[in-house]
């Protein structure tokens, strides 16, 4: 009877205890840049496996209806961090929104400018005078032309073509010869699946600075510190445990959404994108964006040249 009153006792002080840990905890909206992907890997984990918990945080994962609004509504303090690109954020801040970099997601660039490895494309310079499929017109002169100038191909001896979503079907039809803006962990998998092999010319290797592909965003001025270093601690965490156990770390990613994740595209992306991850997501290397930063500005992307230093503190 003494053991029981005992254990009733323990019981109740555990659960005052938790409902004081909960009670404590910060809670914190996270926008995704697209729906959930094996690219949100380190998110997903840590939250599967209470991370964001451990440091004392509440985390709510949101998937938005429209992949150009993250970044904007975490600057209109509507969202507390959002997932963007760095090239996204230096244009968003050369605009004057008050925006931060908080960490990493995806520390290398990711996009291509990918063809079929068919033997009709083998280098830049057999690109002249064909069709590159374009998802979301914008900033591609600058990049492909950089990218082409390497094989003395101008940016006018190709015809660009918006396919809007359909990359992957517009290559492997024929529609076009290229595509800008397949992912190198996607794009390629998802035309193996259909019988097609891709070839990818990556950016940094063909005159384009290198930038991390995917990183976090905070407001500039209302930006909760303490929550974003205990965020990057629980990705941090996530992100070993995904290095250190693949196998075991997929399995619970799918189980966040098994309808939509457990595919073979995902698995094989999932274990294209493992090295991808950003193991140490606050480290800041302030002139990799200033490099990228100027890229930007002598091809006329941005207007202003903002300093690494104003945008990319260190959370740590």
């Amino acid at each position: 009877m003494k053991n029981s009153k005992f254990m009733s006792a323990a019981a109740l002080m555990a659960s005052l205890v938790s409902g004081h840990v909960m009670a404590d905890e910060t809670k914190v909206t996270l926008m995704l840049d697209w729906f959930v992907n094996p690219n949100h890997g380190p998110i997903v984990i840590a939250h599967e496996r209470g991370y964001f918990e451990e440091h004392g945080l509440e985390v709510e994962i949101q998937e938005p209806a429209d992949p150009s609004t993250p970044a904007k509504l975490v600057a209109a303090g509507r969202v507390d961090l959002a997932v963007t690109y760095q090239p996204s954020l230096t244009i968003d801040v050369a605009a004057g929104l008050p925006l931060v970099r908080a960490s990493t997601l995806i520390a290398t660039p990711l996009n291509t400018l990918m063809v079929l490895d068919n033997g009709k494309n083998d280098s830049l310079a057999d690109l002249k005078g064909k069709k590159i499929g374009i998802a979301i017109a914008g900033n591609e002169e600058a990049t492909i032309g950089t990218m082409l100038a390497q094989e003395n191909v101008a940016f006018t001896d190709v015809q660009t073509i918006n396919v809007g979503w359909a990359l992957s079907s517009s290559l492997a039809s024929g529609k076009v010869d290229a595509i800008w803006g397949g992912l190198r962990n996607f794009e390629t998998n998802q035309l193996a699946l259909e019988g097609y092999k891709a070839k990818a010319f990556f950016p940094e290797e063909h005159g384009v600075p290198a930038y991390d592909e995917l990183i976090f965003v905070a407001n500039a001025n209302k930006r909760d510190e303490v929550a974003i270093k205990a965020f990057n601690k629980a990705l941090e965490q996530a992100t070993t445990y995904i290095v250190n156990h693949p196998t075991e770390s997929w399995k619970q990613f799918v189980a966040y959404s098994p309808d939509t994740l457990n595919n073979e595209l995902n698995q094989r992306a999932w274990n294209d994108t493992l090295t991808r991850f950003a193991l140490r997501p606050s480290a800041v290397d302030h002139k990799r964006y200033d490099d990228y930063a100027q890229f930007m500005y002598d091809k006329g992307i941005i207007k202003s040249l903002p300093k690494a230093a104003d945008y990319v503190p260190t959370f740590e």
